[in-house]
């Protein structure tokens, strides 16, 4: 097992904040100040973005101080503090050439990433269990998982096979590579989709949405496009979480 090795450490606002490494995988975990044993959220970033993006932080200390639940985020491969290889490179720049003559990113942003999501989920499986040698999270407190975008692309085939997850956030995703995963999840779920996403069709987000294989499992179809996801979806990620992972049985 690799192990968890902490290198800063702040405090904020009622939220302690450290950044970590498992191996050459670099994260963040913020908790709530002085909590002792409490679930934990694994969350995952966005395509193009990193474990410290604004809207990663603002998450995480909501989750942190809405749910008094401790919330990690790593860096996708090739994101963040972690280099690009030759085949990222390629893929980054088959993505800008799509936008830049006005096409659809759409074929090449699903190759790219069910790519990462290969190399991605063996890593947070490594993450989650280093972070369950922390006493304040333990081997046998609750999970859950946040991510849309890439985040959904990494995290399906994560929950679909890390029976520790027991409650998911998910959304703005195609079916195509993720729906057969997707039919072997019975957790219970959320799931985000923008009615006049440009880049995901409602069809296909509704395609995804009824993959899912949980007996509890609730849309959140938003007016707006793409990247106008609403801000009090926060708010109702934490809700779901506090019911999930902190109500008392």
């Amino acid at each position: 097992m690799q192990s968890l090795r902490f290198t800063a450490e702040s405090s904020t606002d009622g939220v302690l904040e450290r950044d970590f490494v498992v191996g050459e995988v670099p994260g963040v975990l913020w908790s709530p100040a002085g909590a002792g044993r409490a679930p934990l959220v694994l969350m995952g970033h966005g395509g193009g973005n990193h474990k410290r993006h604004p809207a990663m932080a603002g998450r995480a200390r909501r989750f942190a101080t809405a749910c008094g639940v401790h919330v990690a985020v790593i860096d996708a491969p090739g994101h963040g503090d972690r280099p690009r290889t030759a085949h990222d490179e390629r893929e980054v720049t088959a993505l800008r050439a799509a936008r830049d003559a006005g096409e659809p990113e759409g074929p090449a942003a699903r190759r790219y990433s069910a790519y990462l999501a290969d190399r991605a989920v063996p890593e947070w499986k490594a993450t989650l269990d280093a972070l369950q040698q922390l006493p304040e999270i333990g081997a046998d407190g609750p999970v859950g998982y946040f991510g849309i975008n890439l985040g959904t692309a990494i995290g399906i085939p994560l929950v679909a096979t890390e029976p520790r997850i027991t409650a998911a956030v998910f959304g703005l995703h195609w079916p195509d590579v993720v729906a057969e995963q997707a039919r072997q999840i019975t957790i219970p779920i959320e799931f985000v989709l923008q009615w006049d996403d440009e880049d995901i069709d409602r069809e296909a987000g509704l395609e995804l949405f009824d993959a899912f294989a949980s007996a509890e499992k609730t849309l959140h179809a938003n007016a707006g496009k793409h990247h106008d996801v609403p801000r009090f979806e926060v708010e109702s990620a934490a809700r779901f979480f506090g019911r999930h992972l902190t109500a008392p049985a």
